[in-house]
Formats: C-alpha cells, structure tokens, sequence
C-alpha cells in the first residue's frame, strides 16, 4: 500500500469520507475544522475572547482527540482500501466464480452477496451479479447494476469489462423482443389460417381465398321462394266515391230484380 494515502489519516473522518464515500464521517470532518479554526482564531486573532489558561487547555484537549482520531484512521486504512483482504472473513469471490461456470445462479448469487457485504464496491463481484441478473431474465436490474458501477470511482479501471457486459446486455434484451413477437405472431397464425381468420383478417378477399364447396350448394327452386304480397294500393278520394256510387247501383239492381220476381 502506497503510504501516501496515510496523509488523509491527518483529517479526522476524511479517509472514510474520501475512500469510502461514508456520509457518516462528514460531522466528525466538520467538527474537527471548527475547532481547529476557533482554537486558532482565539489563540491568534482574538486572544482577548477566552484567558490564555483557557486556550491553552483546549488545545491540549483538541490535540489528544485529534491524534486519538489519526491513530484510529491508521488502523482503519487498510480496511478501507481492500476490505476483502483485510477482512477475517474468507473471500468467496471464487466459488462465485465457478458457481457462474458451472450454471448455478442462485449459488453464485448468495456467494456474490456474501462478497458485497464484506466490500459492496468490488467491481469484479458487481459486474459478475450483473451478468447472473442477465441469465436469469432480469434485464433491469442488471442495466441498474451497470449504471450504479459507472459511477464507482474503483470501476474506472474495468470500463473494458463494463462495456462487453453492457454489449451482451443489449444483445439479449434484442433476443427476448425478438423471441416474443415471434411467439405473438405465432399465436395469431392457426387463427389466421381458418376460413372465419381469412374472413376476419380481409373481409374482401374471404371469397377468392376460401374454398367452395359447389355440391353443397342446392339449386333454388319456385316453392322455395316467399309468395310476393301485394299491398293493398291507396285509393284517392274520386275512386272512393265511385265504389260508393257502384255499392248503390248494384243494391237497386237486386231492389228490382226482387220486385219482379214477386
């Protein structure tokens, strides 16, 4: 390890907050320039705010915490720069690796999580995740994965790797597009293929396209055909009246005929 990292120790809560991006250690950073830039101030600037027993106190108290708080950076170092290394716990990223050879997902799922909980920015652990999200037909969150690995500052030097994972990515997610309208399409044939589908699909050419049977059709013959009706005709008022007239002159017919017969 280069001792030049150590030089952040000298910060209070930057090592964490540099290497590790842990928000936690942002108070102690700040409270360490507060103090440092008060004892300063009232010790340089404004000597008359507090007596010189006072500051001279303090700052005897601020250099203890403040070399309490390197020697425990120091120690943390190593543990925040490869975790995996430093830490008691043994590294599984191997058998992650053959589990994902071999085929077995959730394997090398539960061995890459045991990884991430010892350093969760391991990019050789991520990418790998990434590509078991892939086998496994979660496209999503394996294109979430490779968004949050960008971003890591200690995947800079696996943009290589990122990238074809990013290129199988793409081509699978083509390959299930592609594979359901396959599967649509093949749905919708055998309905297609029927008389009742070629009707449905273009109702202009069901005729050209579907097959008749001319034994089946029977010649139509006179007594099949529906008696035509005749509607009775409107009559106009003058046809109406001469029918009354002609009702009168057949009923005077009869009176006489009855007259002579008598």
């Amino acid at each position: 390890m280069d001792r030049k990292l150590y030089l952040s120790c000298l910060w209070p809560g930057l090592p964490e907050l540099w290497w590790r991006g842990r928000i936690s250690a942002l108070p102690t950073a700040l409270a360490f320039a507060a103090a440092a830039n008060f004892l300063l101030v009232a010790r340089f600037v404004y000597p008359e705010w507090l007596a010189g027993g006072l500051i001279r106190m303090a700052g005897w108290v601020g250099v203890a915490i403040w070399l309490f708080c390197v020697v425990r950076s120091v120690r943390e170092m190593p543990l925040l720069l490869n975790p995996r290394r430093a830490s008691g716990q043994p590294d599984r990223f191997a058998e992650a690796h053959q589990a994902y050879l071999r085929g077995q997902w959730a394997e090398a799922e539960s061995l890459l999580s045991d990884c991430l909980a010892i350093e969760n920015r391991d990019p050789p652990s991520l990418i790998l995740l990434c590509g078991v999200y892939r086998h496994t037909s979660r496209l999503d969150a394996a294109d979430r994965l490779l968004e949050e690995i960008r971003l890591t500052e200690s995947a800079d030097g696996w943009w290589l790797e990122v990238a074809a994972e990013q290129n199988r990515l793409e081509r699978d997610r083509k390959f299930s597009v592609s594979a359901g309208r396959s599967q649509s399409e093949s749905r919708l044939e055998p309905a297609v293929s029927s008389p009742l589908g070629l009707m449905a699909a273009d109702p202009l050419r069901a005729d050209s396209t579907t097959p008749t049977d001319f034994k089946a059709i029977k010649p139509a013959r006179l007594d099949d055909q529906p008696a035509e009706v005749s509607e009775p005709s409107e009559l106009s008022p003058v046809d109406v009246v001469g029918e009354i007239a002609a009702e009168i002159d057949r009923q005077s017919d009869r009176s006489r005929l009855a007259g002579r017969a008598a």
